[in-house]
């Protein structure tokens, strides 16, 4: 009997099962390789960090913070967890209720967003640093005078958000105020008081020169 063989348009038909499963593992051998820093490649020439814990420096309520850490942690993780600064609160963790906000060279910022390694190099004020230890901020005083709060878990993220937003509209109505932190949520539900709370503080900013 002659023995068989492939004819030619079989062979044209690309690769073979085995051929795909042999290149199929060899594909997911070298992903765990690049995952495990056993390969390590350098993009453009640019600096690779981690994936172990590295030193950053940050600059937090005006003192300089020196700390090592995962380049993948991001600022709320590393001020909570490792710096003890627990007032941004960790709640959502996507970006989408502010109780994390703080100002970041003046501006509000969701730290849940940033990676602590890229918050290097800007000046970056919590809760905590908002007013004078011992004191309140007109915003803070402001929220308790008009009941803003009842939880008060997503209040440090209010207060953040509404003082950055008074140092560019010293005057603002209860609408303005609403649509200005439509970026926080409150589950209980006391946005009117947040409203009239931000009104009150910026009266009370007006008579002392705006500061905030």
């Amino acid at each position: 009997m002659a023995k068989r063989t492939d004819s030619p348009d079989k062979k044209r038909r690309g690769l073979s099962r085995r051929d795909f499963i042999r290149g199929t593992g060899a594909a997911v051998s070298a992903g765990t390789l690049l995952s495990g820093g056993l390969l390590h490649a350098k993009a453009g020439g640019a600096k690779v960090s981690g994936p172990g814990a590295v030193p950053i420096a940050l600059r937090i309520n005006g003192q300089p913070r020196n700390l090592s850490v995962e380049p993948r942690v991001t600022l709320l993780d590393a001020m909570r967890d490792f710096l003890d600064l627990t007032g941004a609160k960790k709640v959502c963790d996507r970006a989408t209720c502010g109780a994390c906000t703080v100002h970041l060279d003046g501006k509000p910022v969701y730290a849940c967003t940033i990676l602590a390694i890229d918050a290097q190099g800007h000046e970056i004020t919590t809760i905590e640093g908002l007013a004078p230890e011992g004191k309140l901020h007109e915003v803070s005083a402001a929220f308790v005078e008009n009941d803003a709060q009842q939880c008060g878990f997503c209040t440090p993220g209010f207060v953040m958000s509404c003082a950055a937003y008074l140092r560019g509209n010293p005057s603002p109505t209860e609408d303005q105020v609403a649509a200005a932190l439509g970026g926080n949520l409150c589950r209980c539900g006391t946005y009117v008081g947040v409203r009239k709370a931000a009104v009150s503080a910026a009266r009370q900013l007006a008579g002392k020169g705006g500061r905030s």
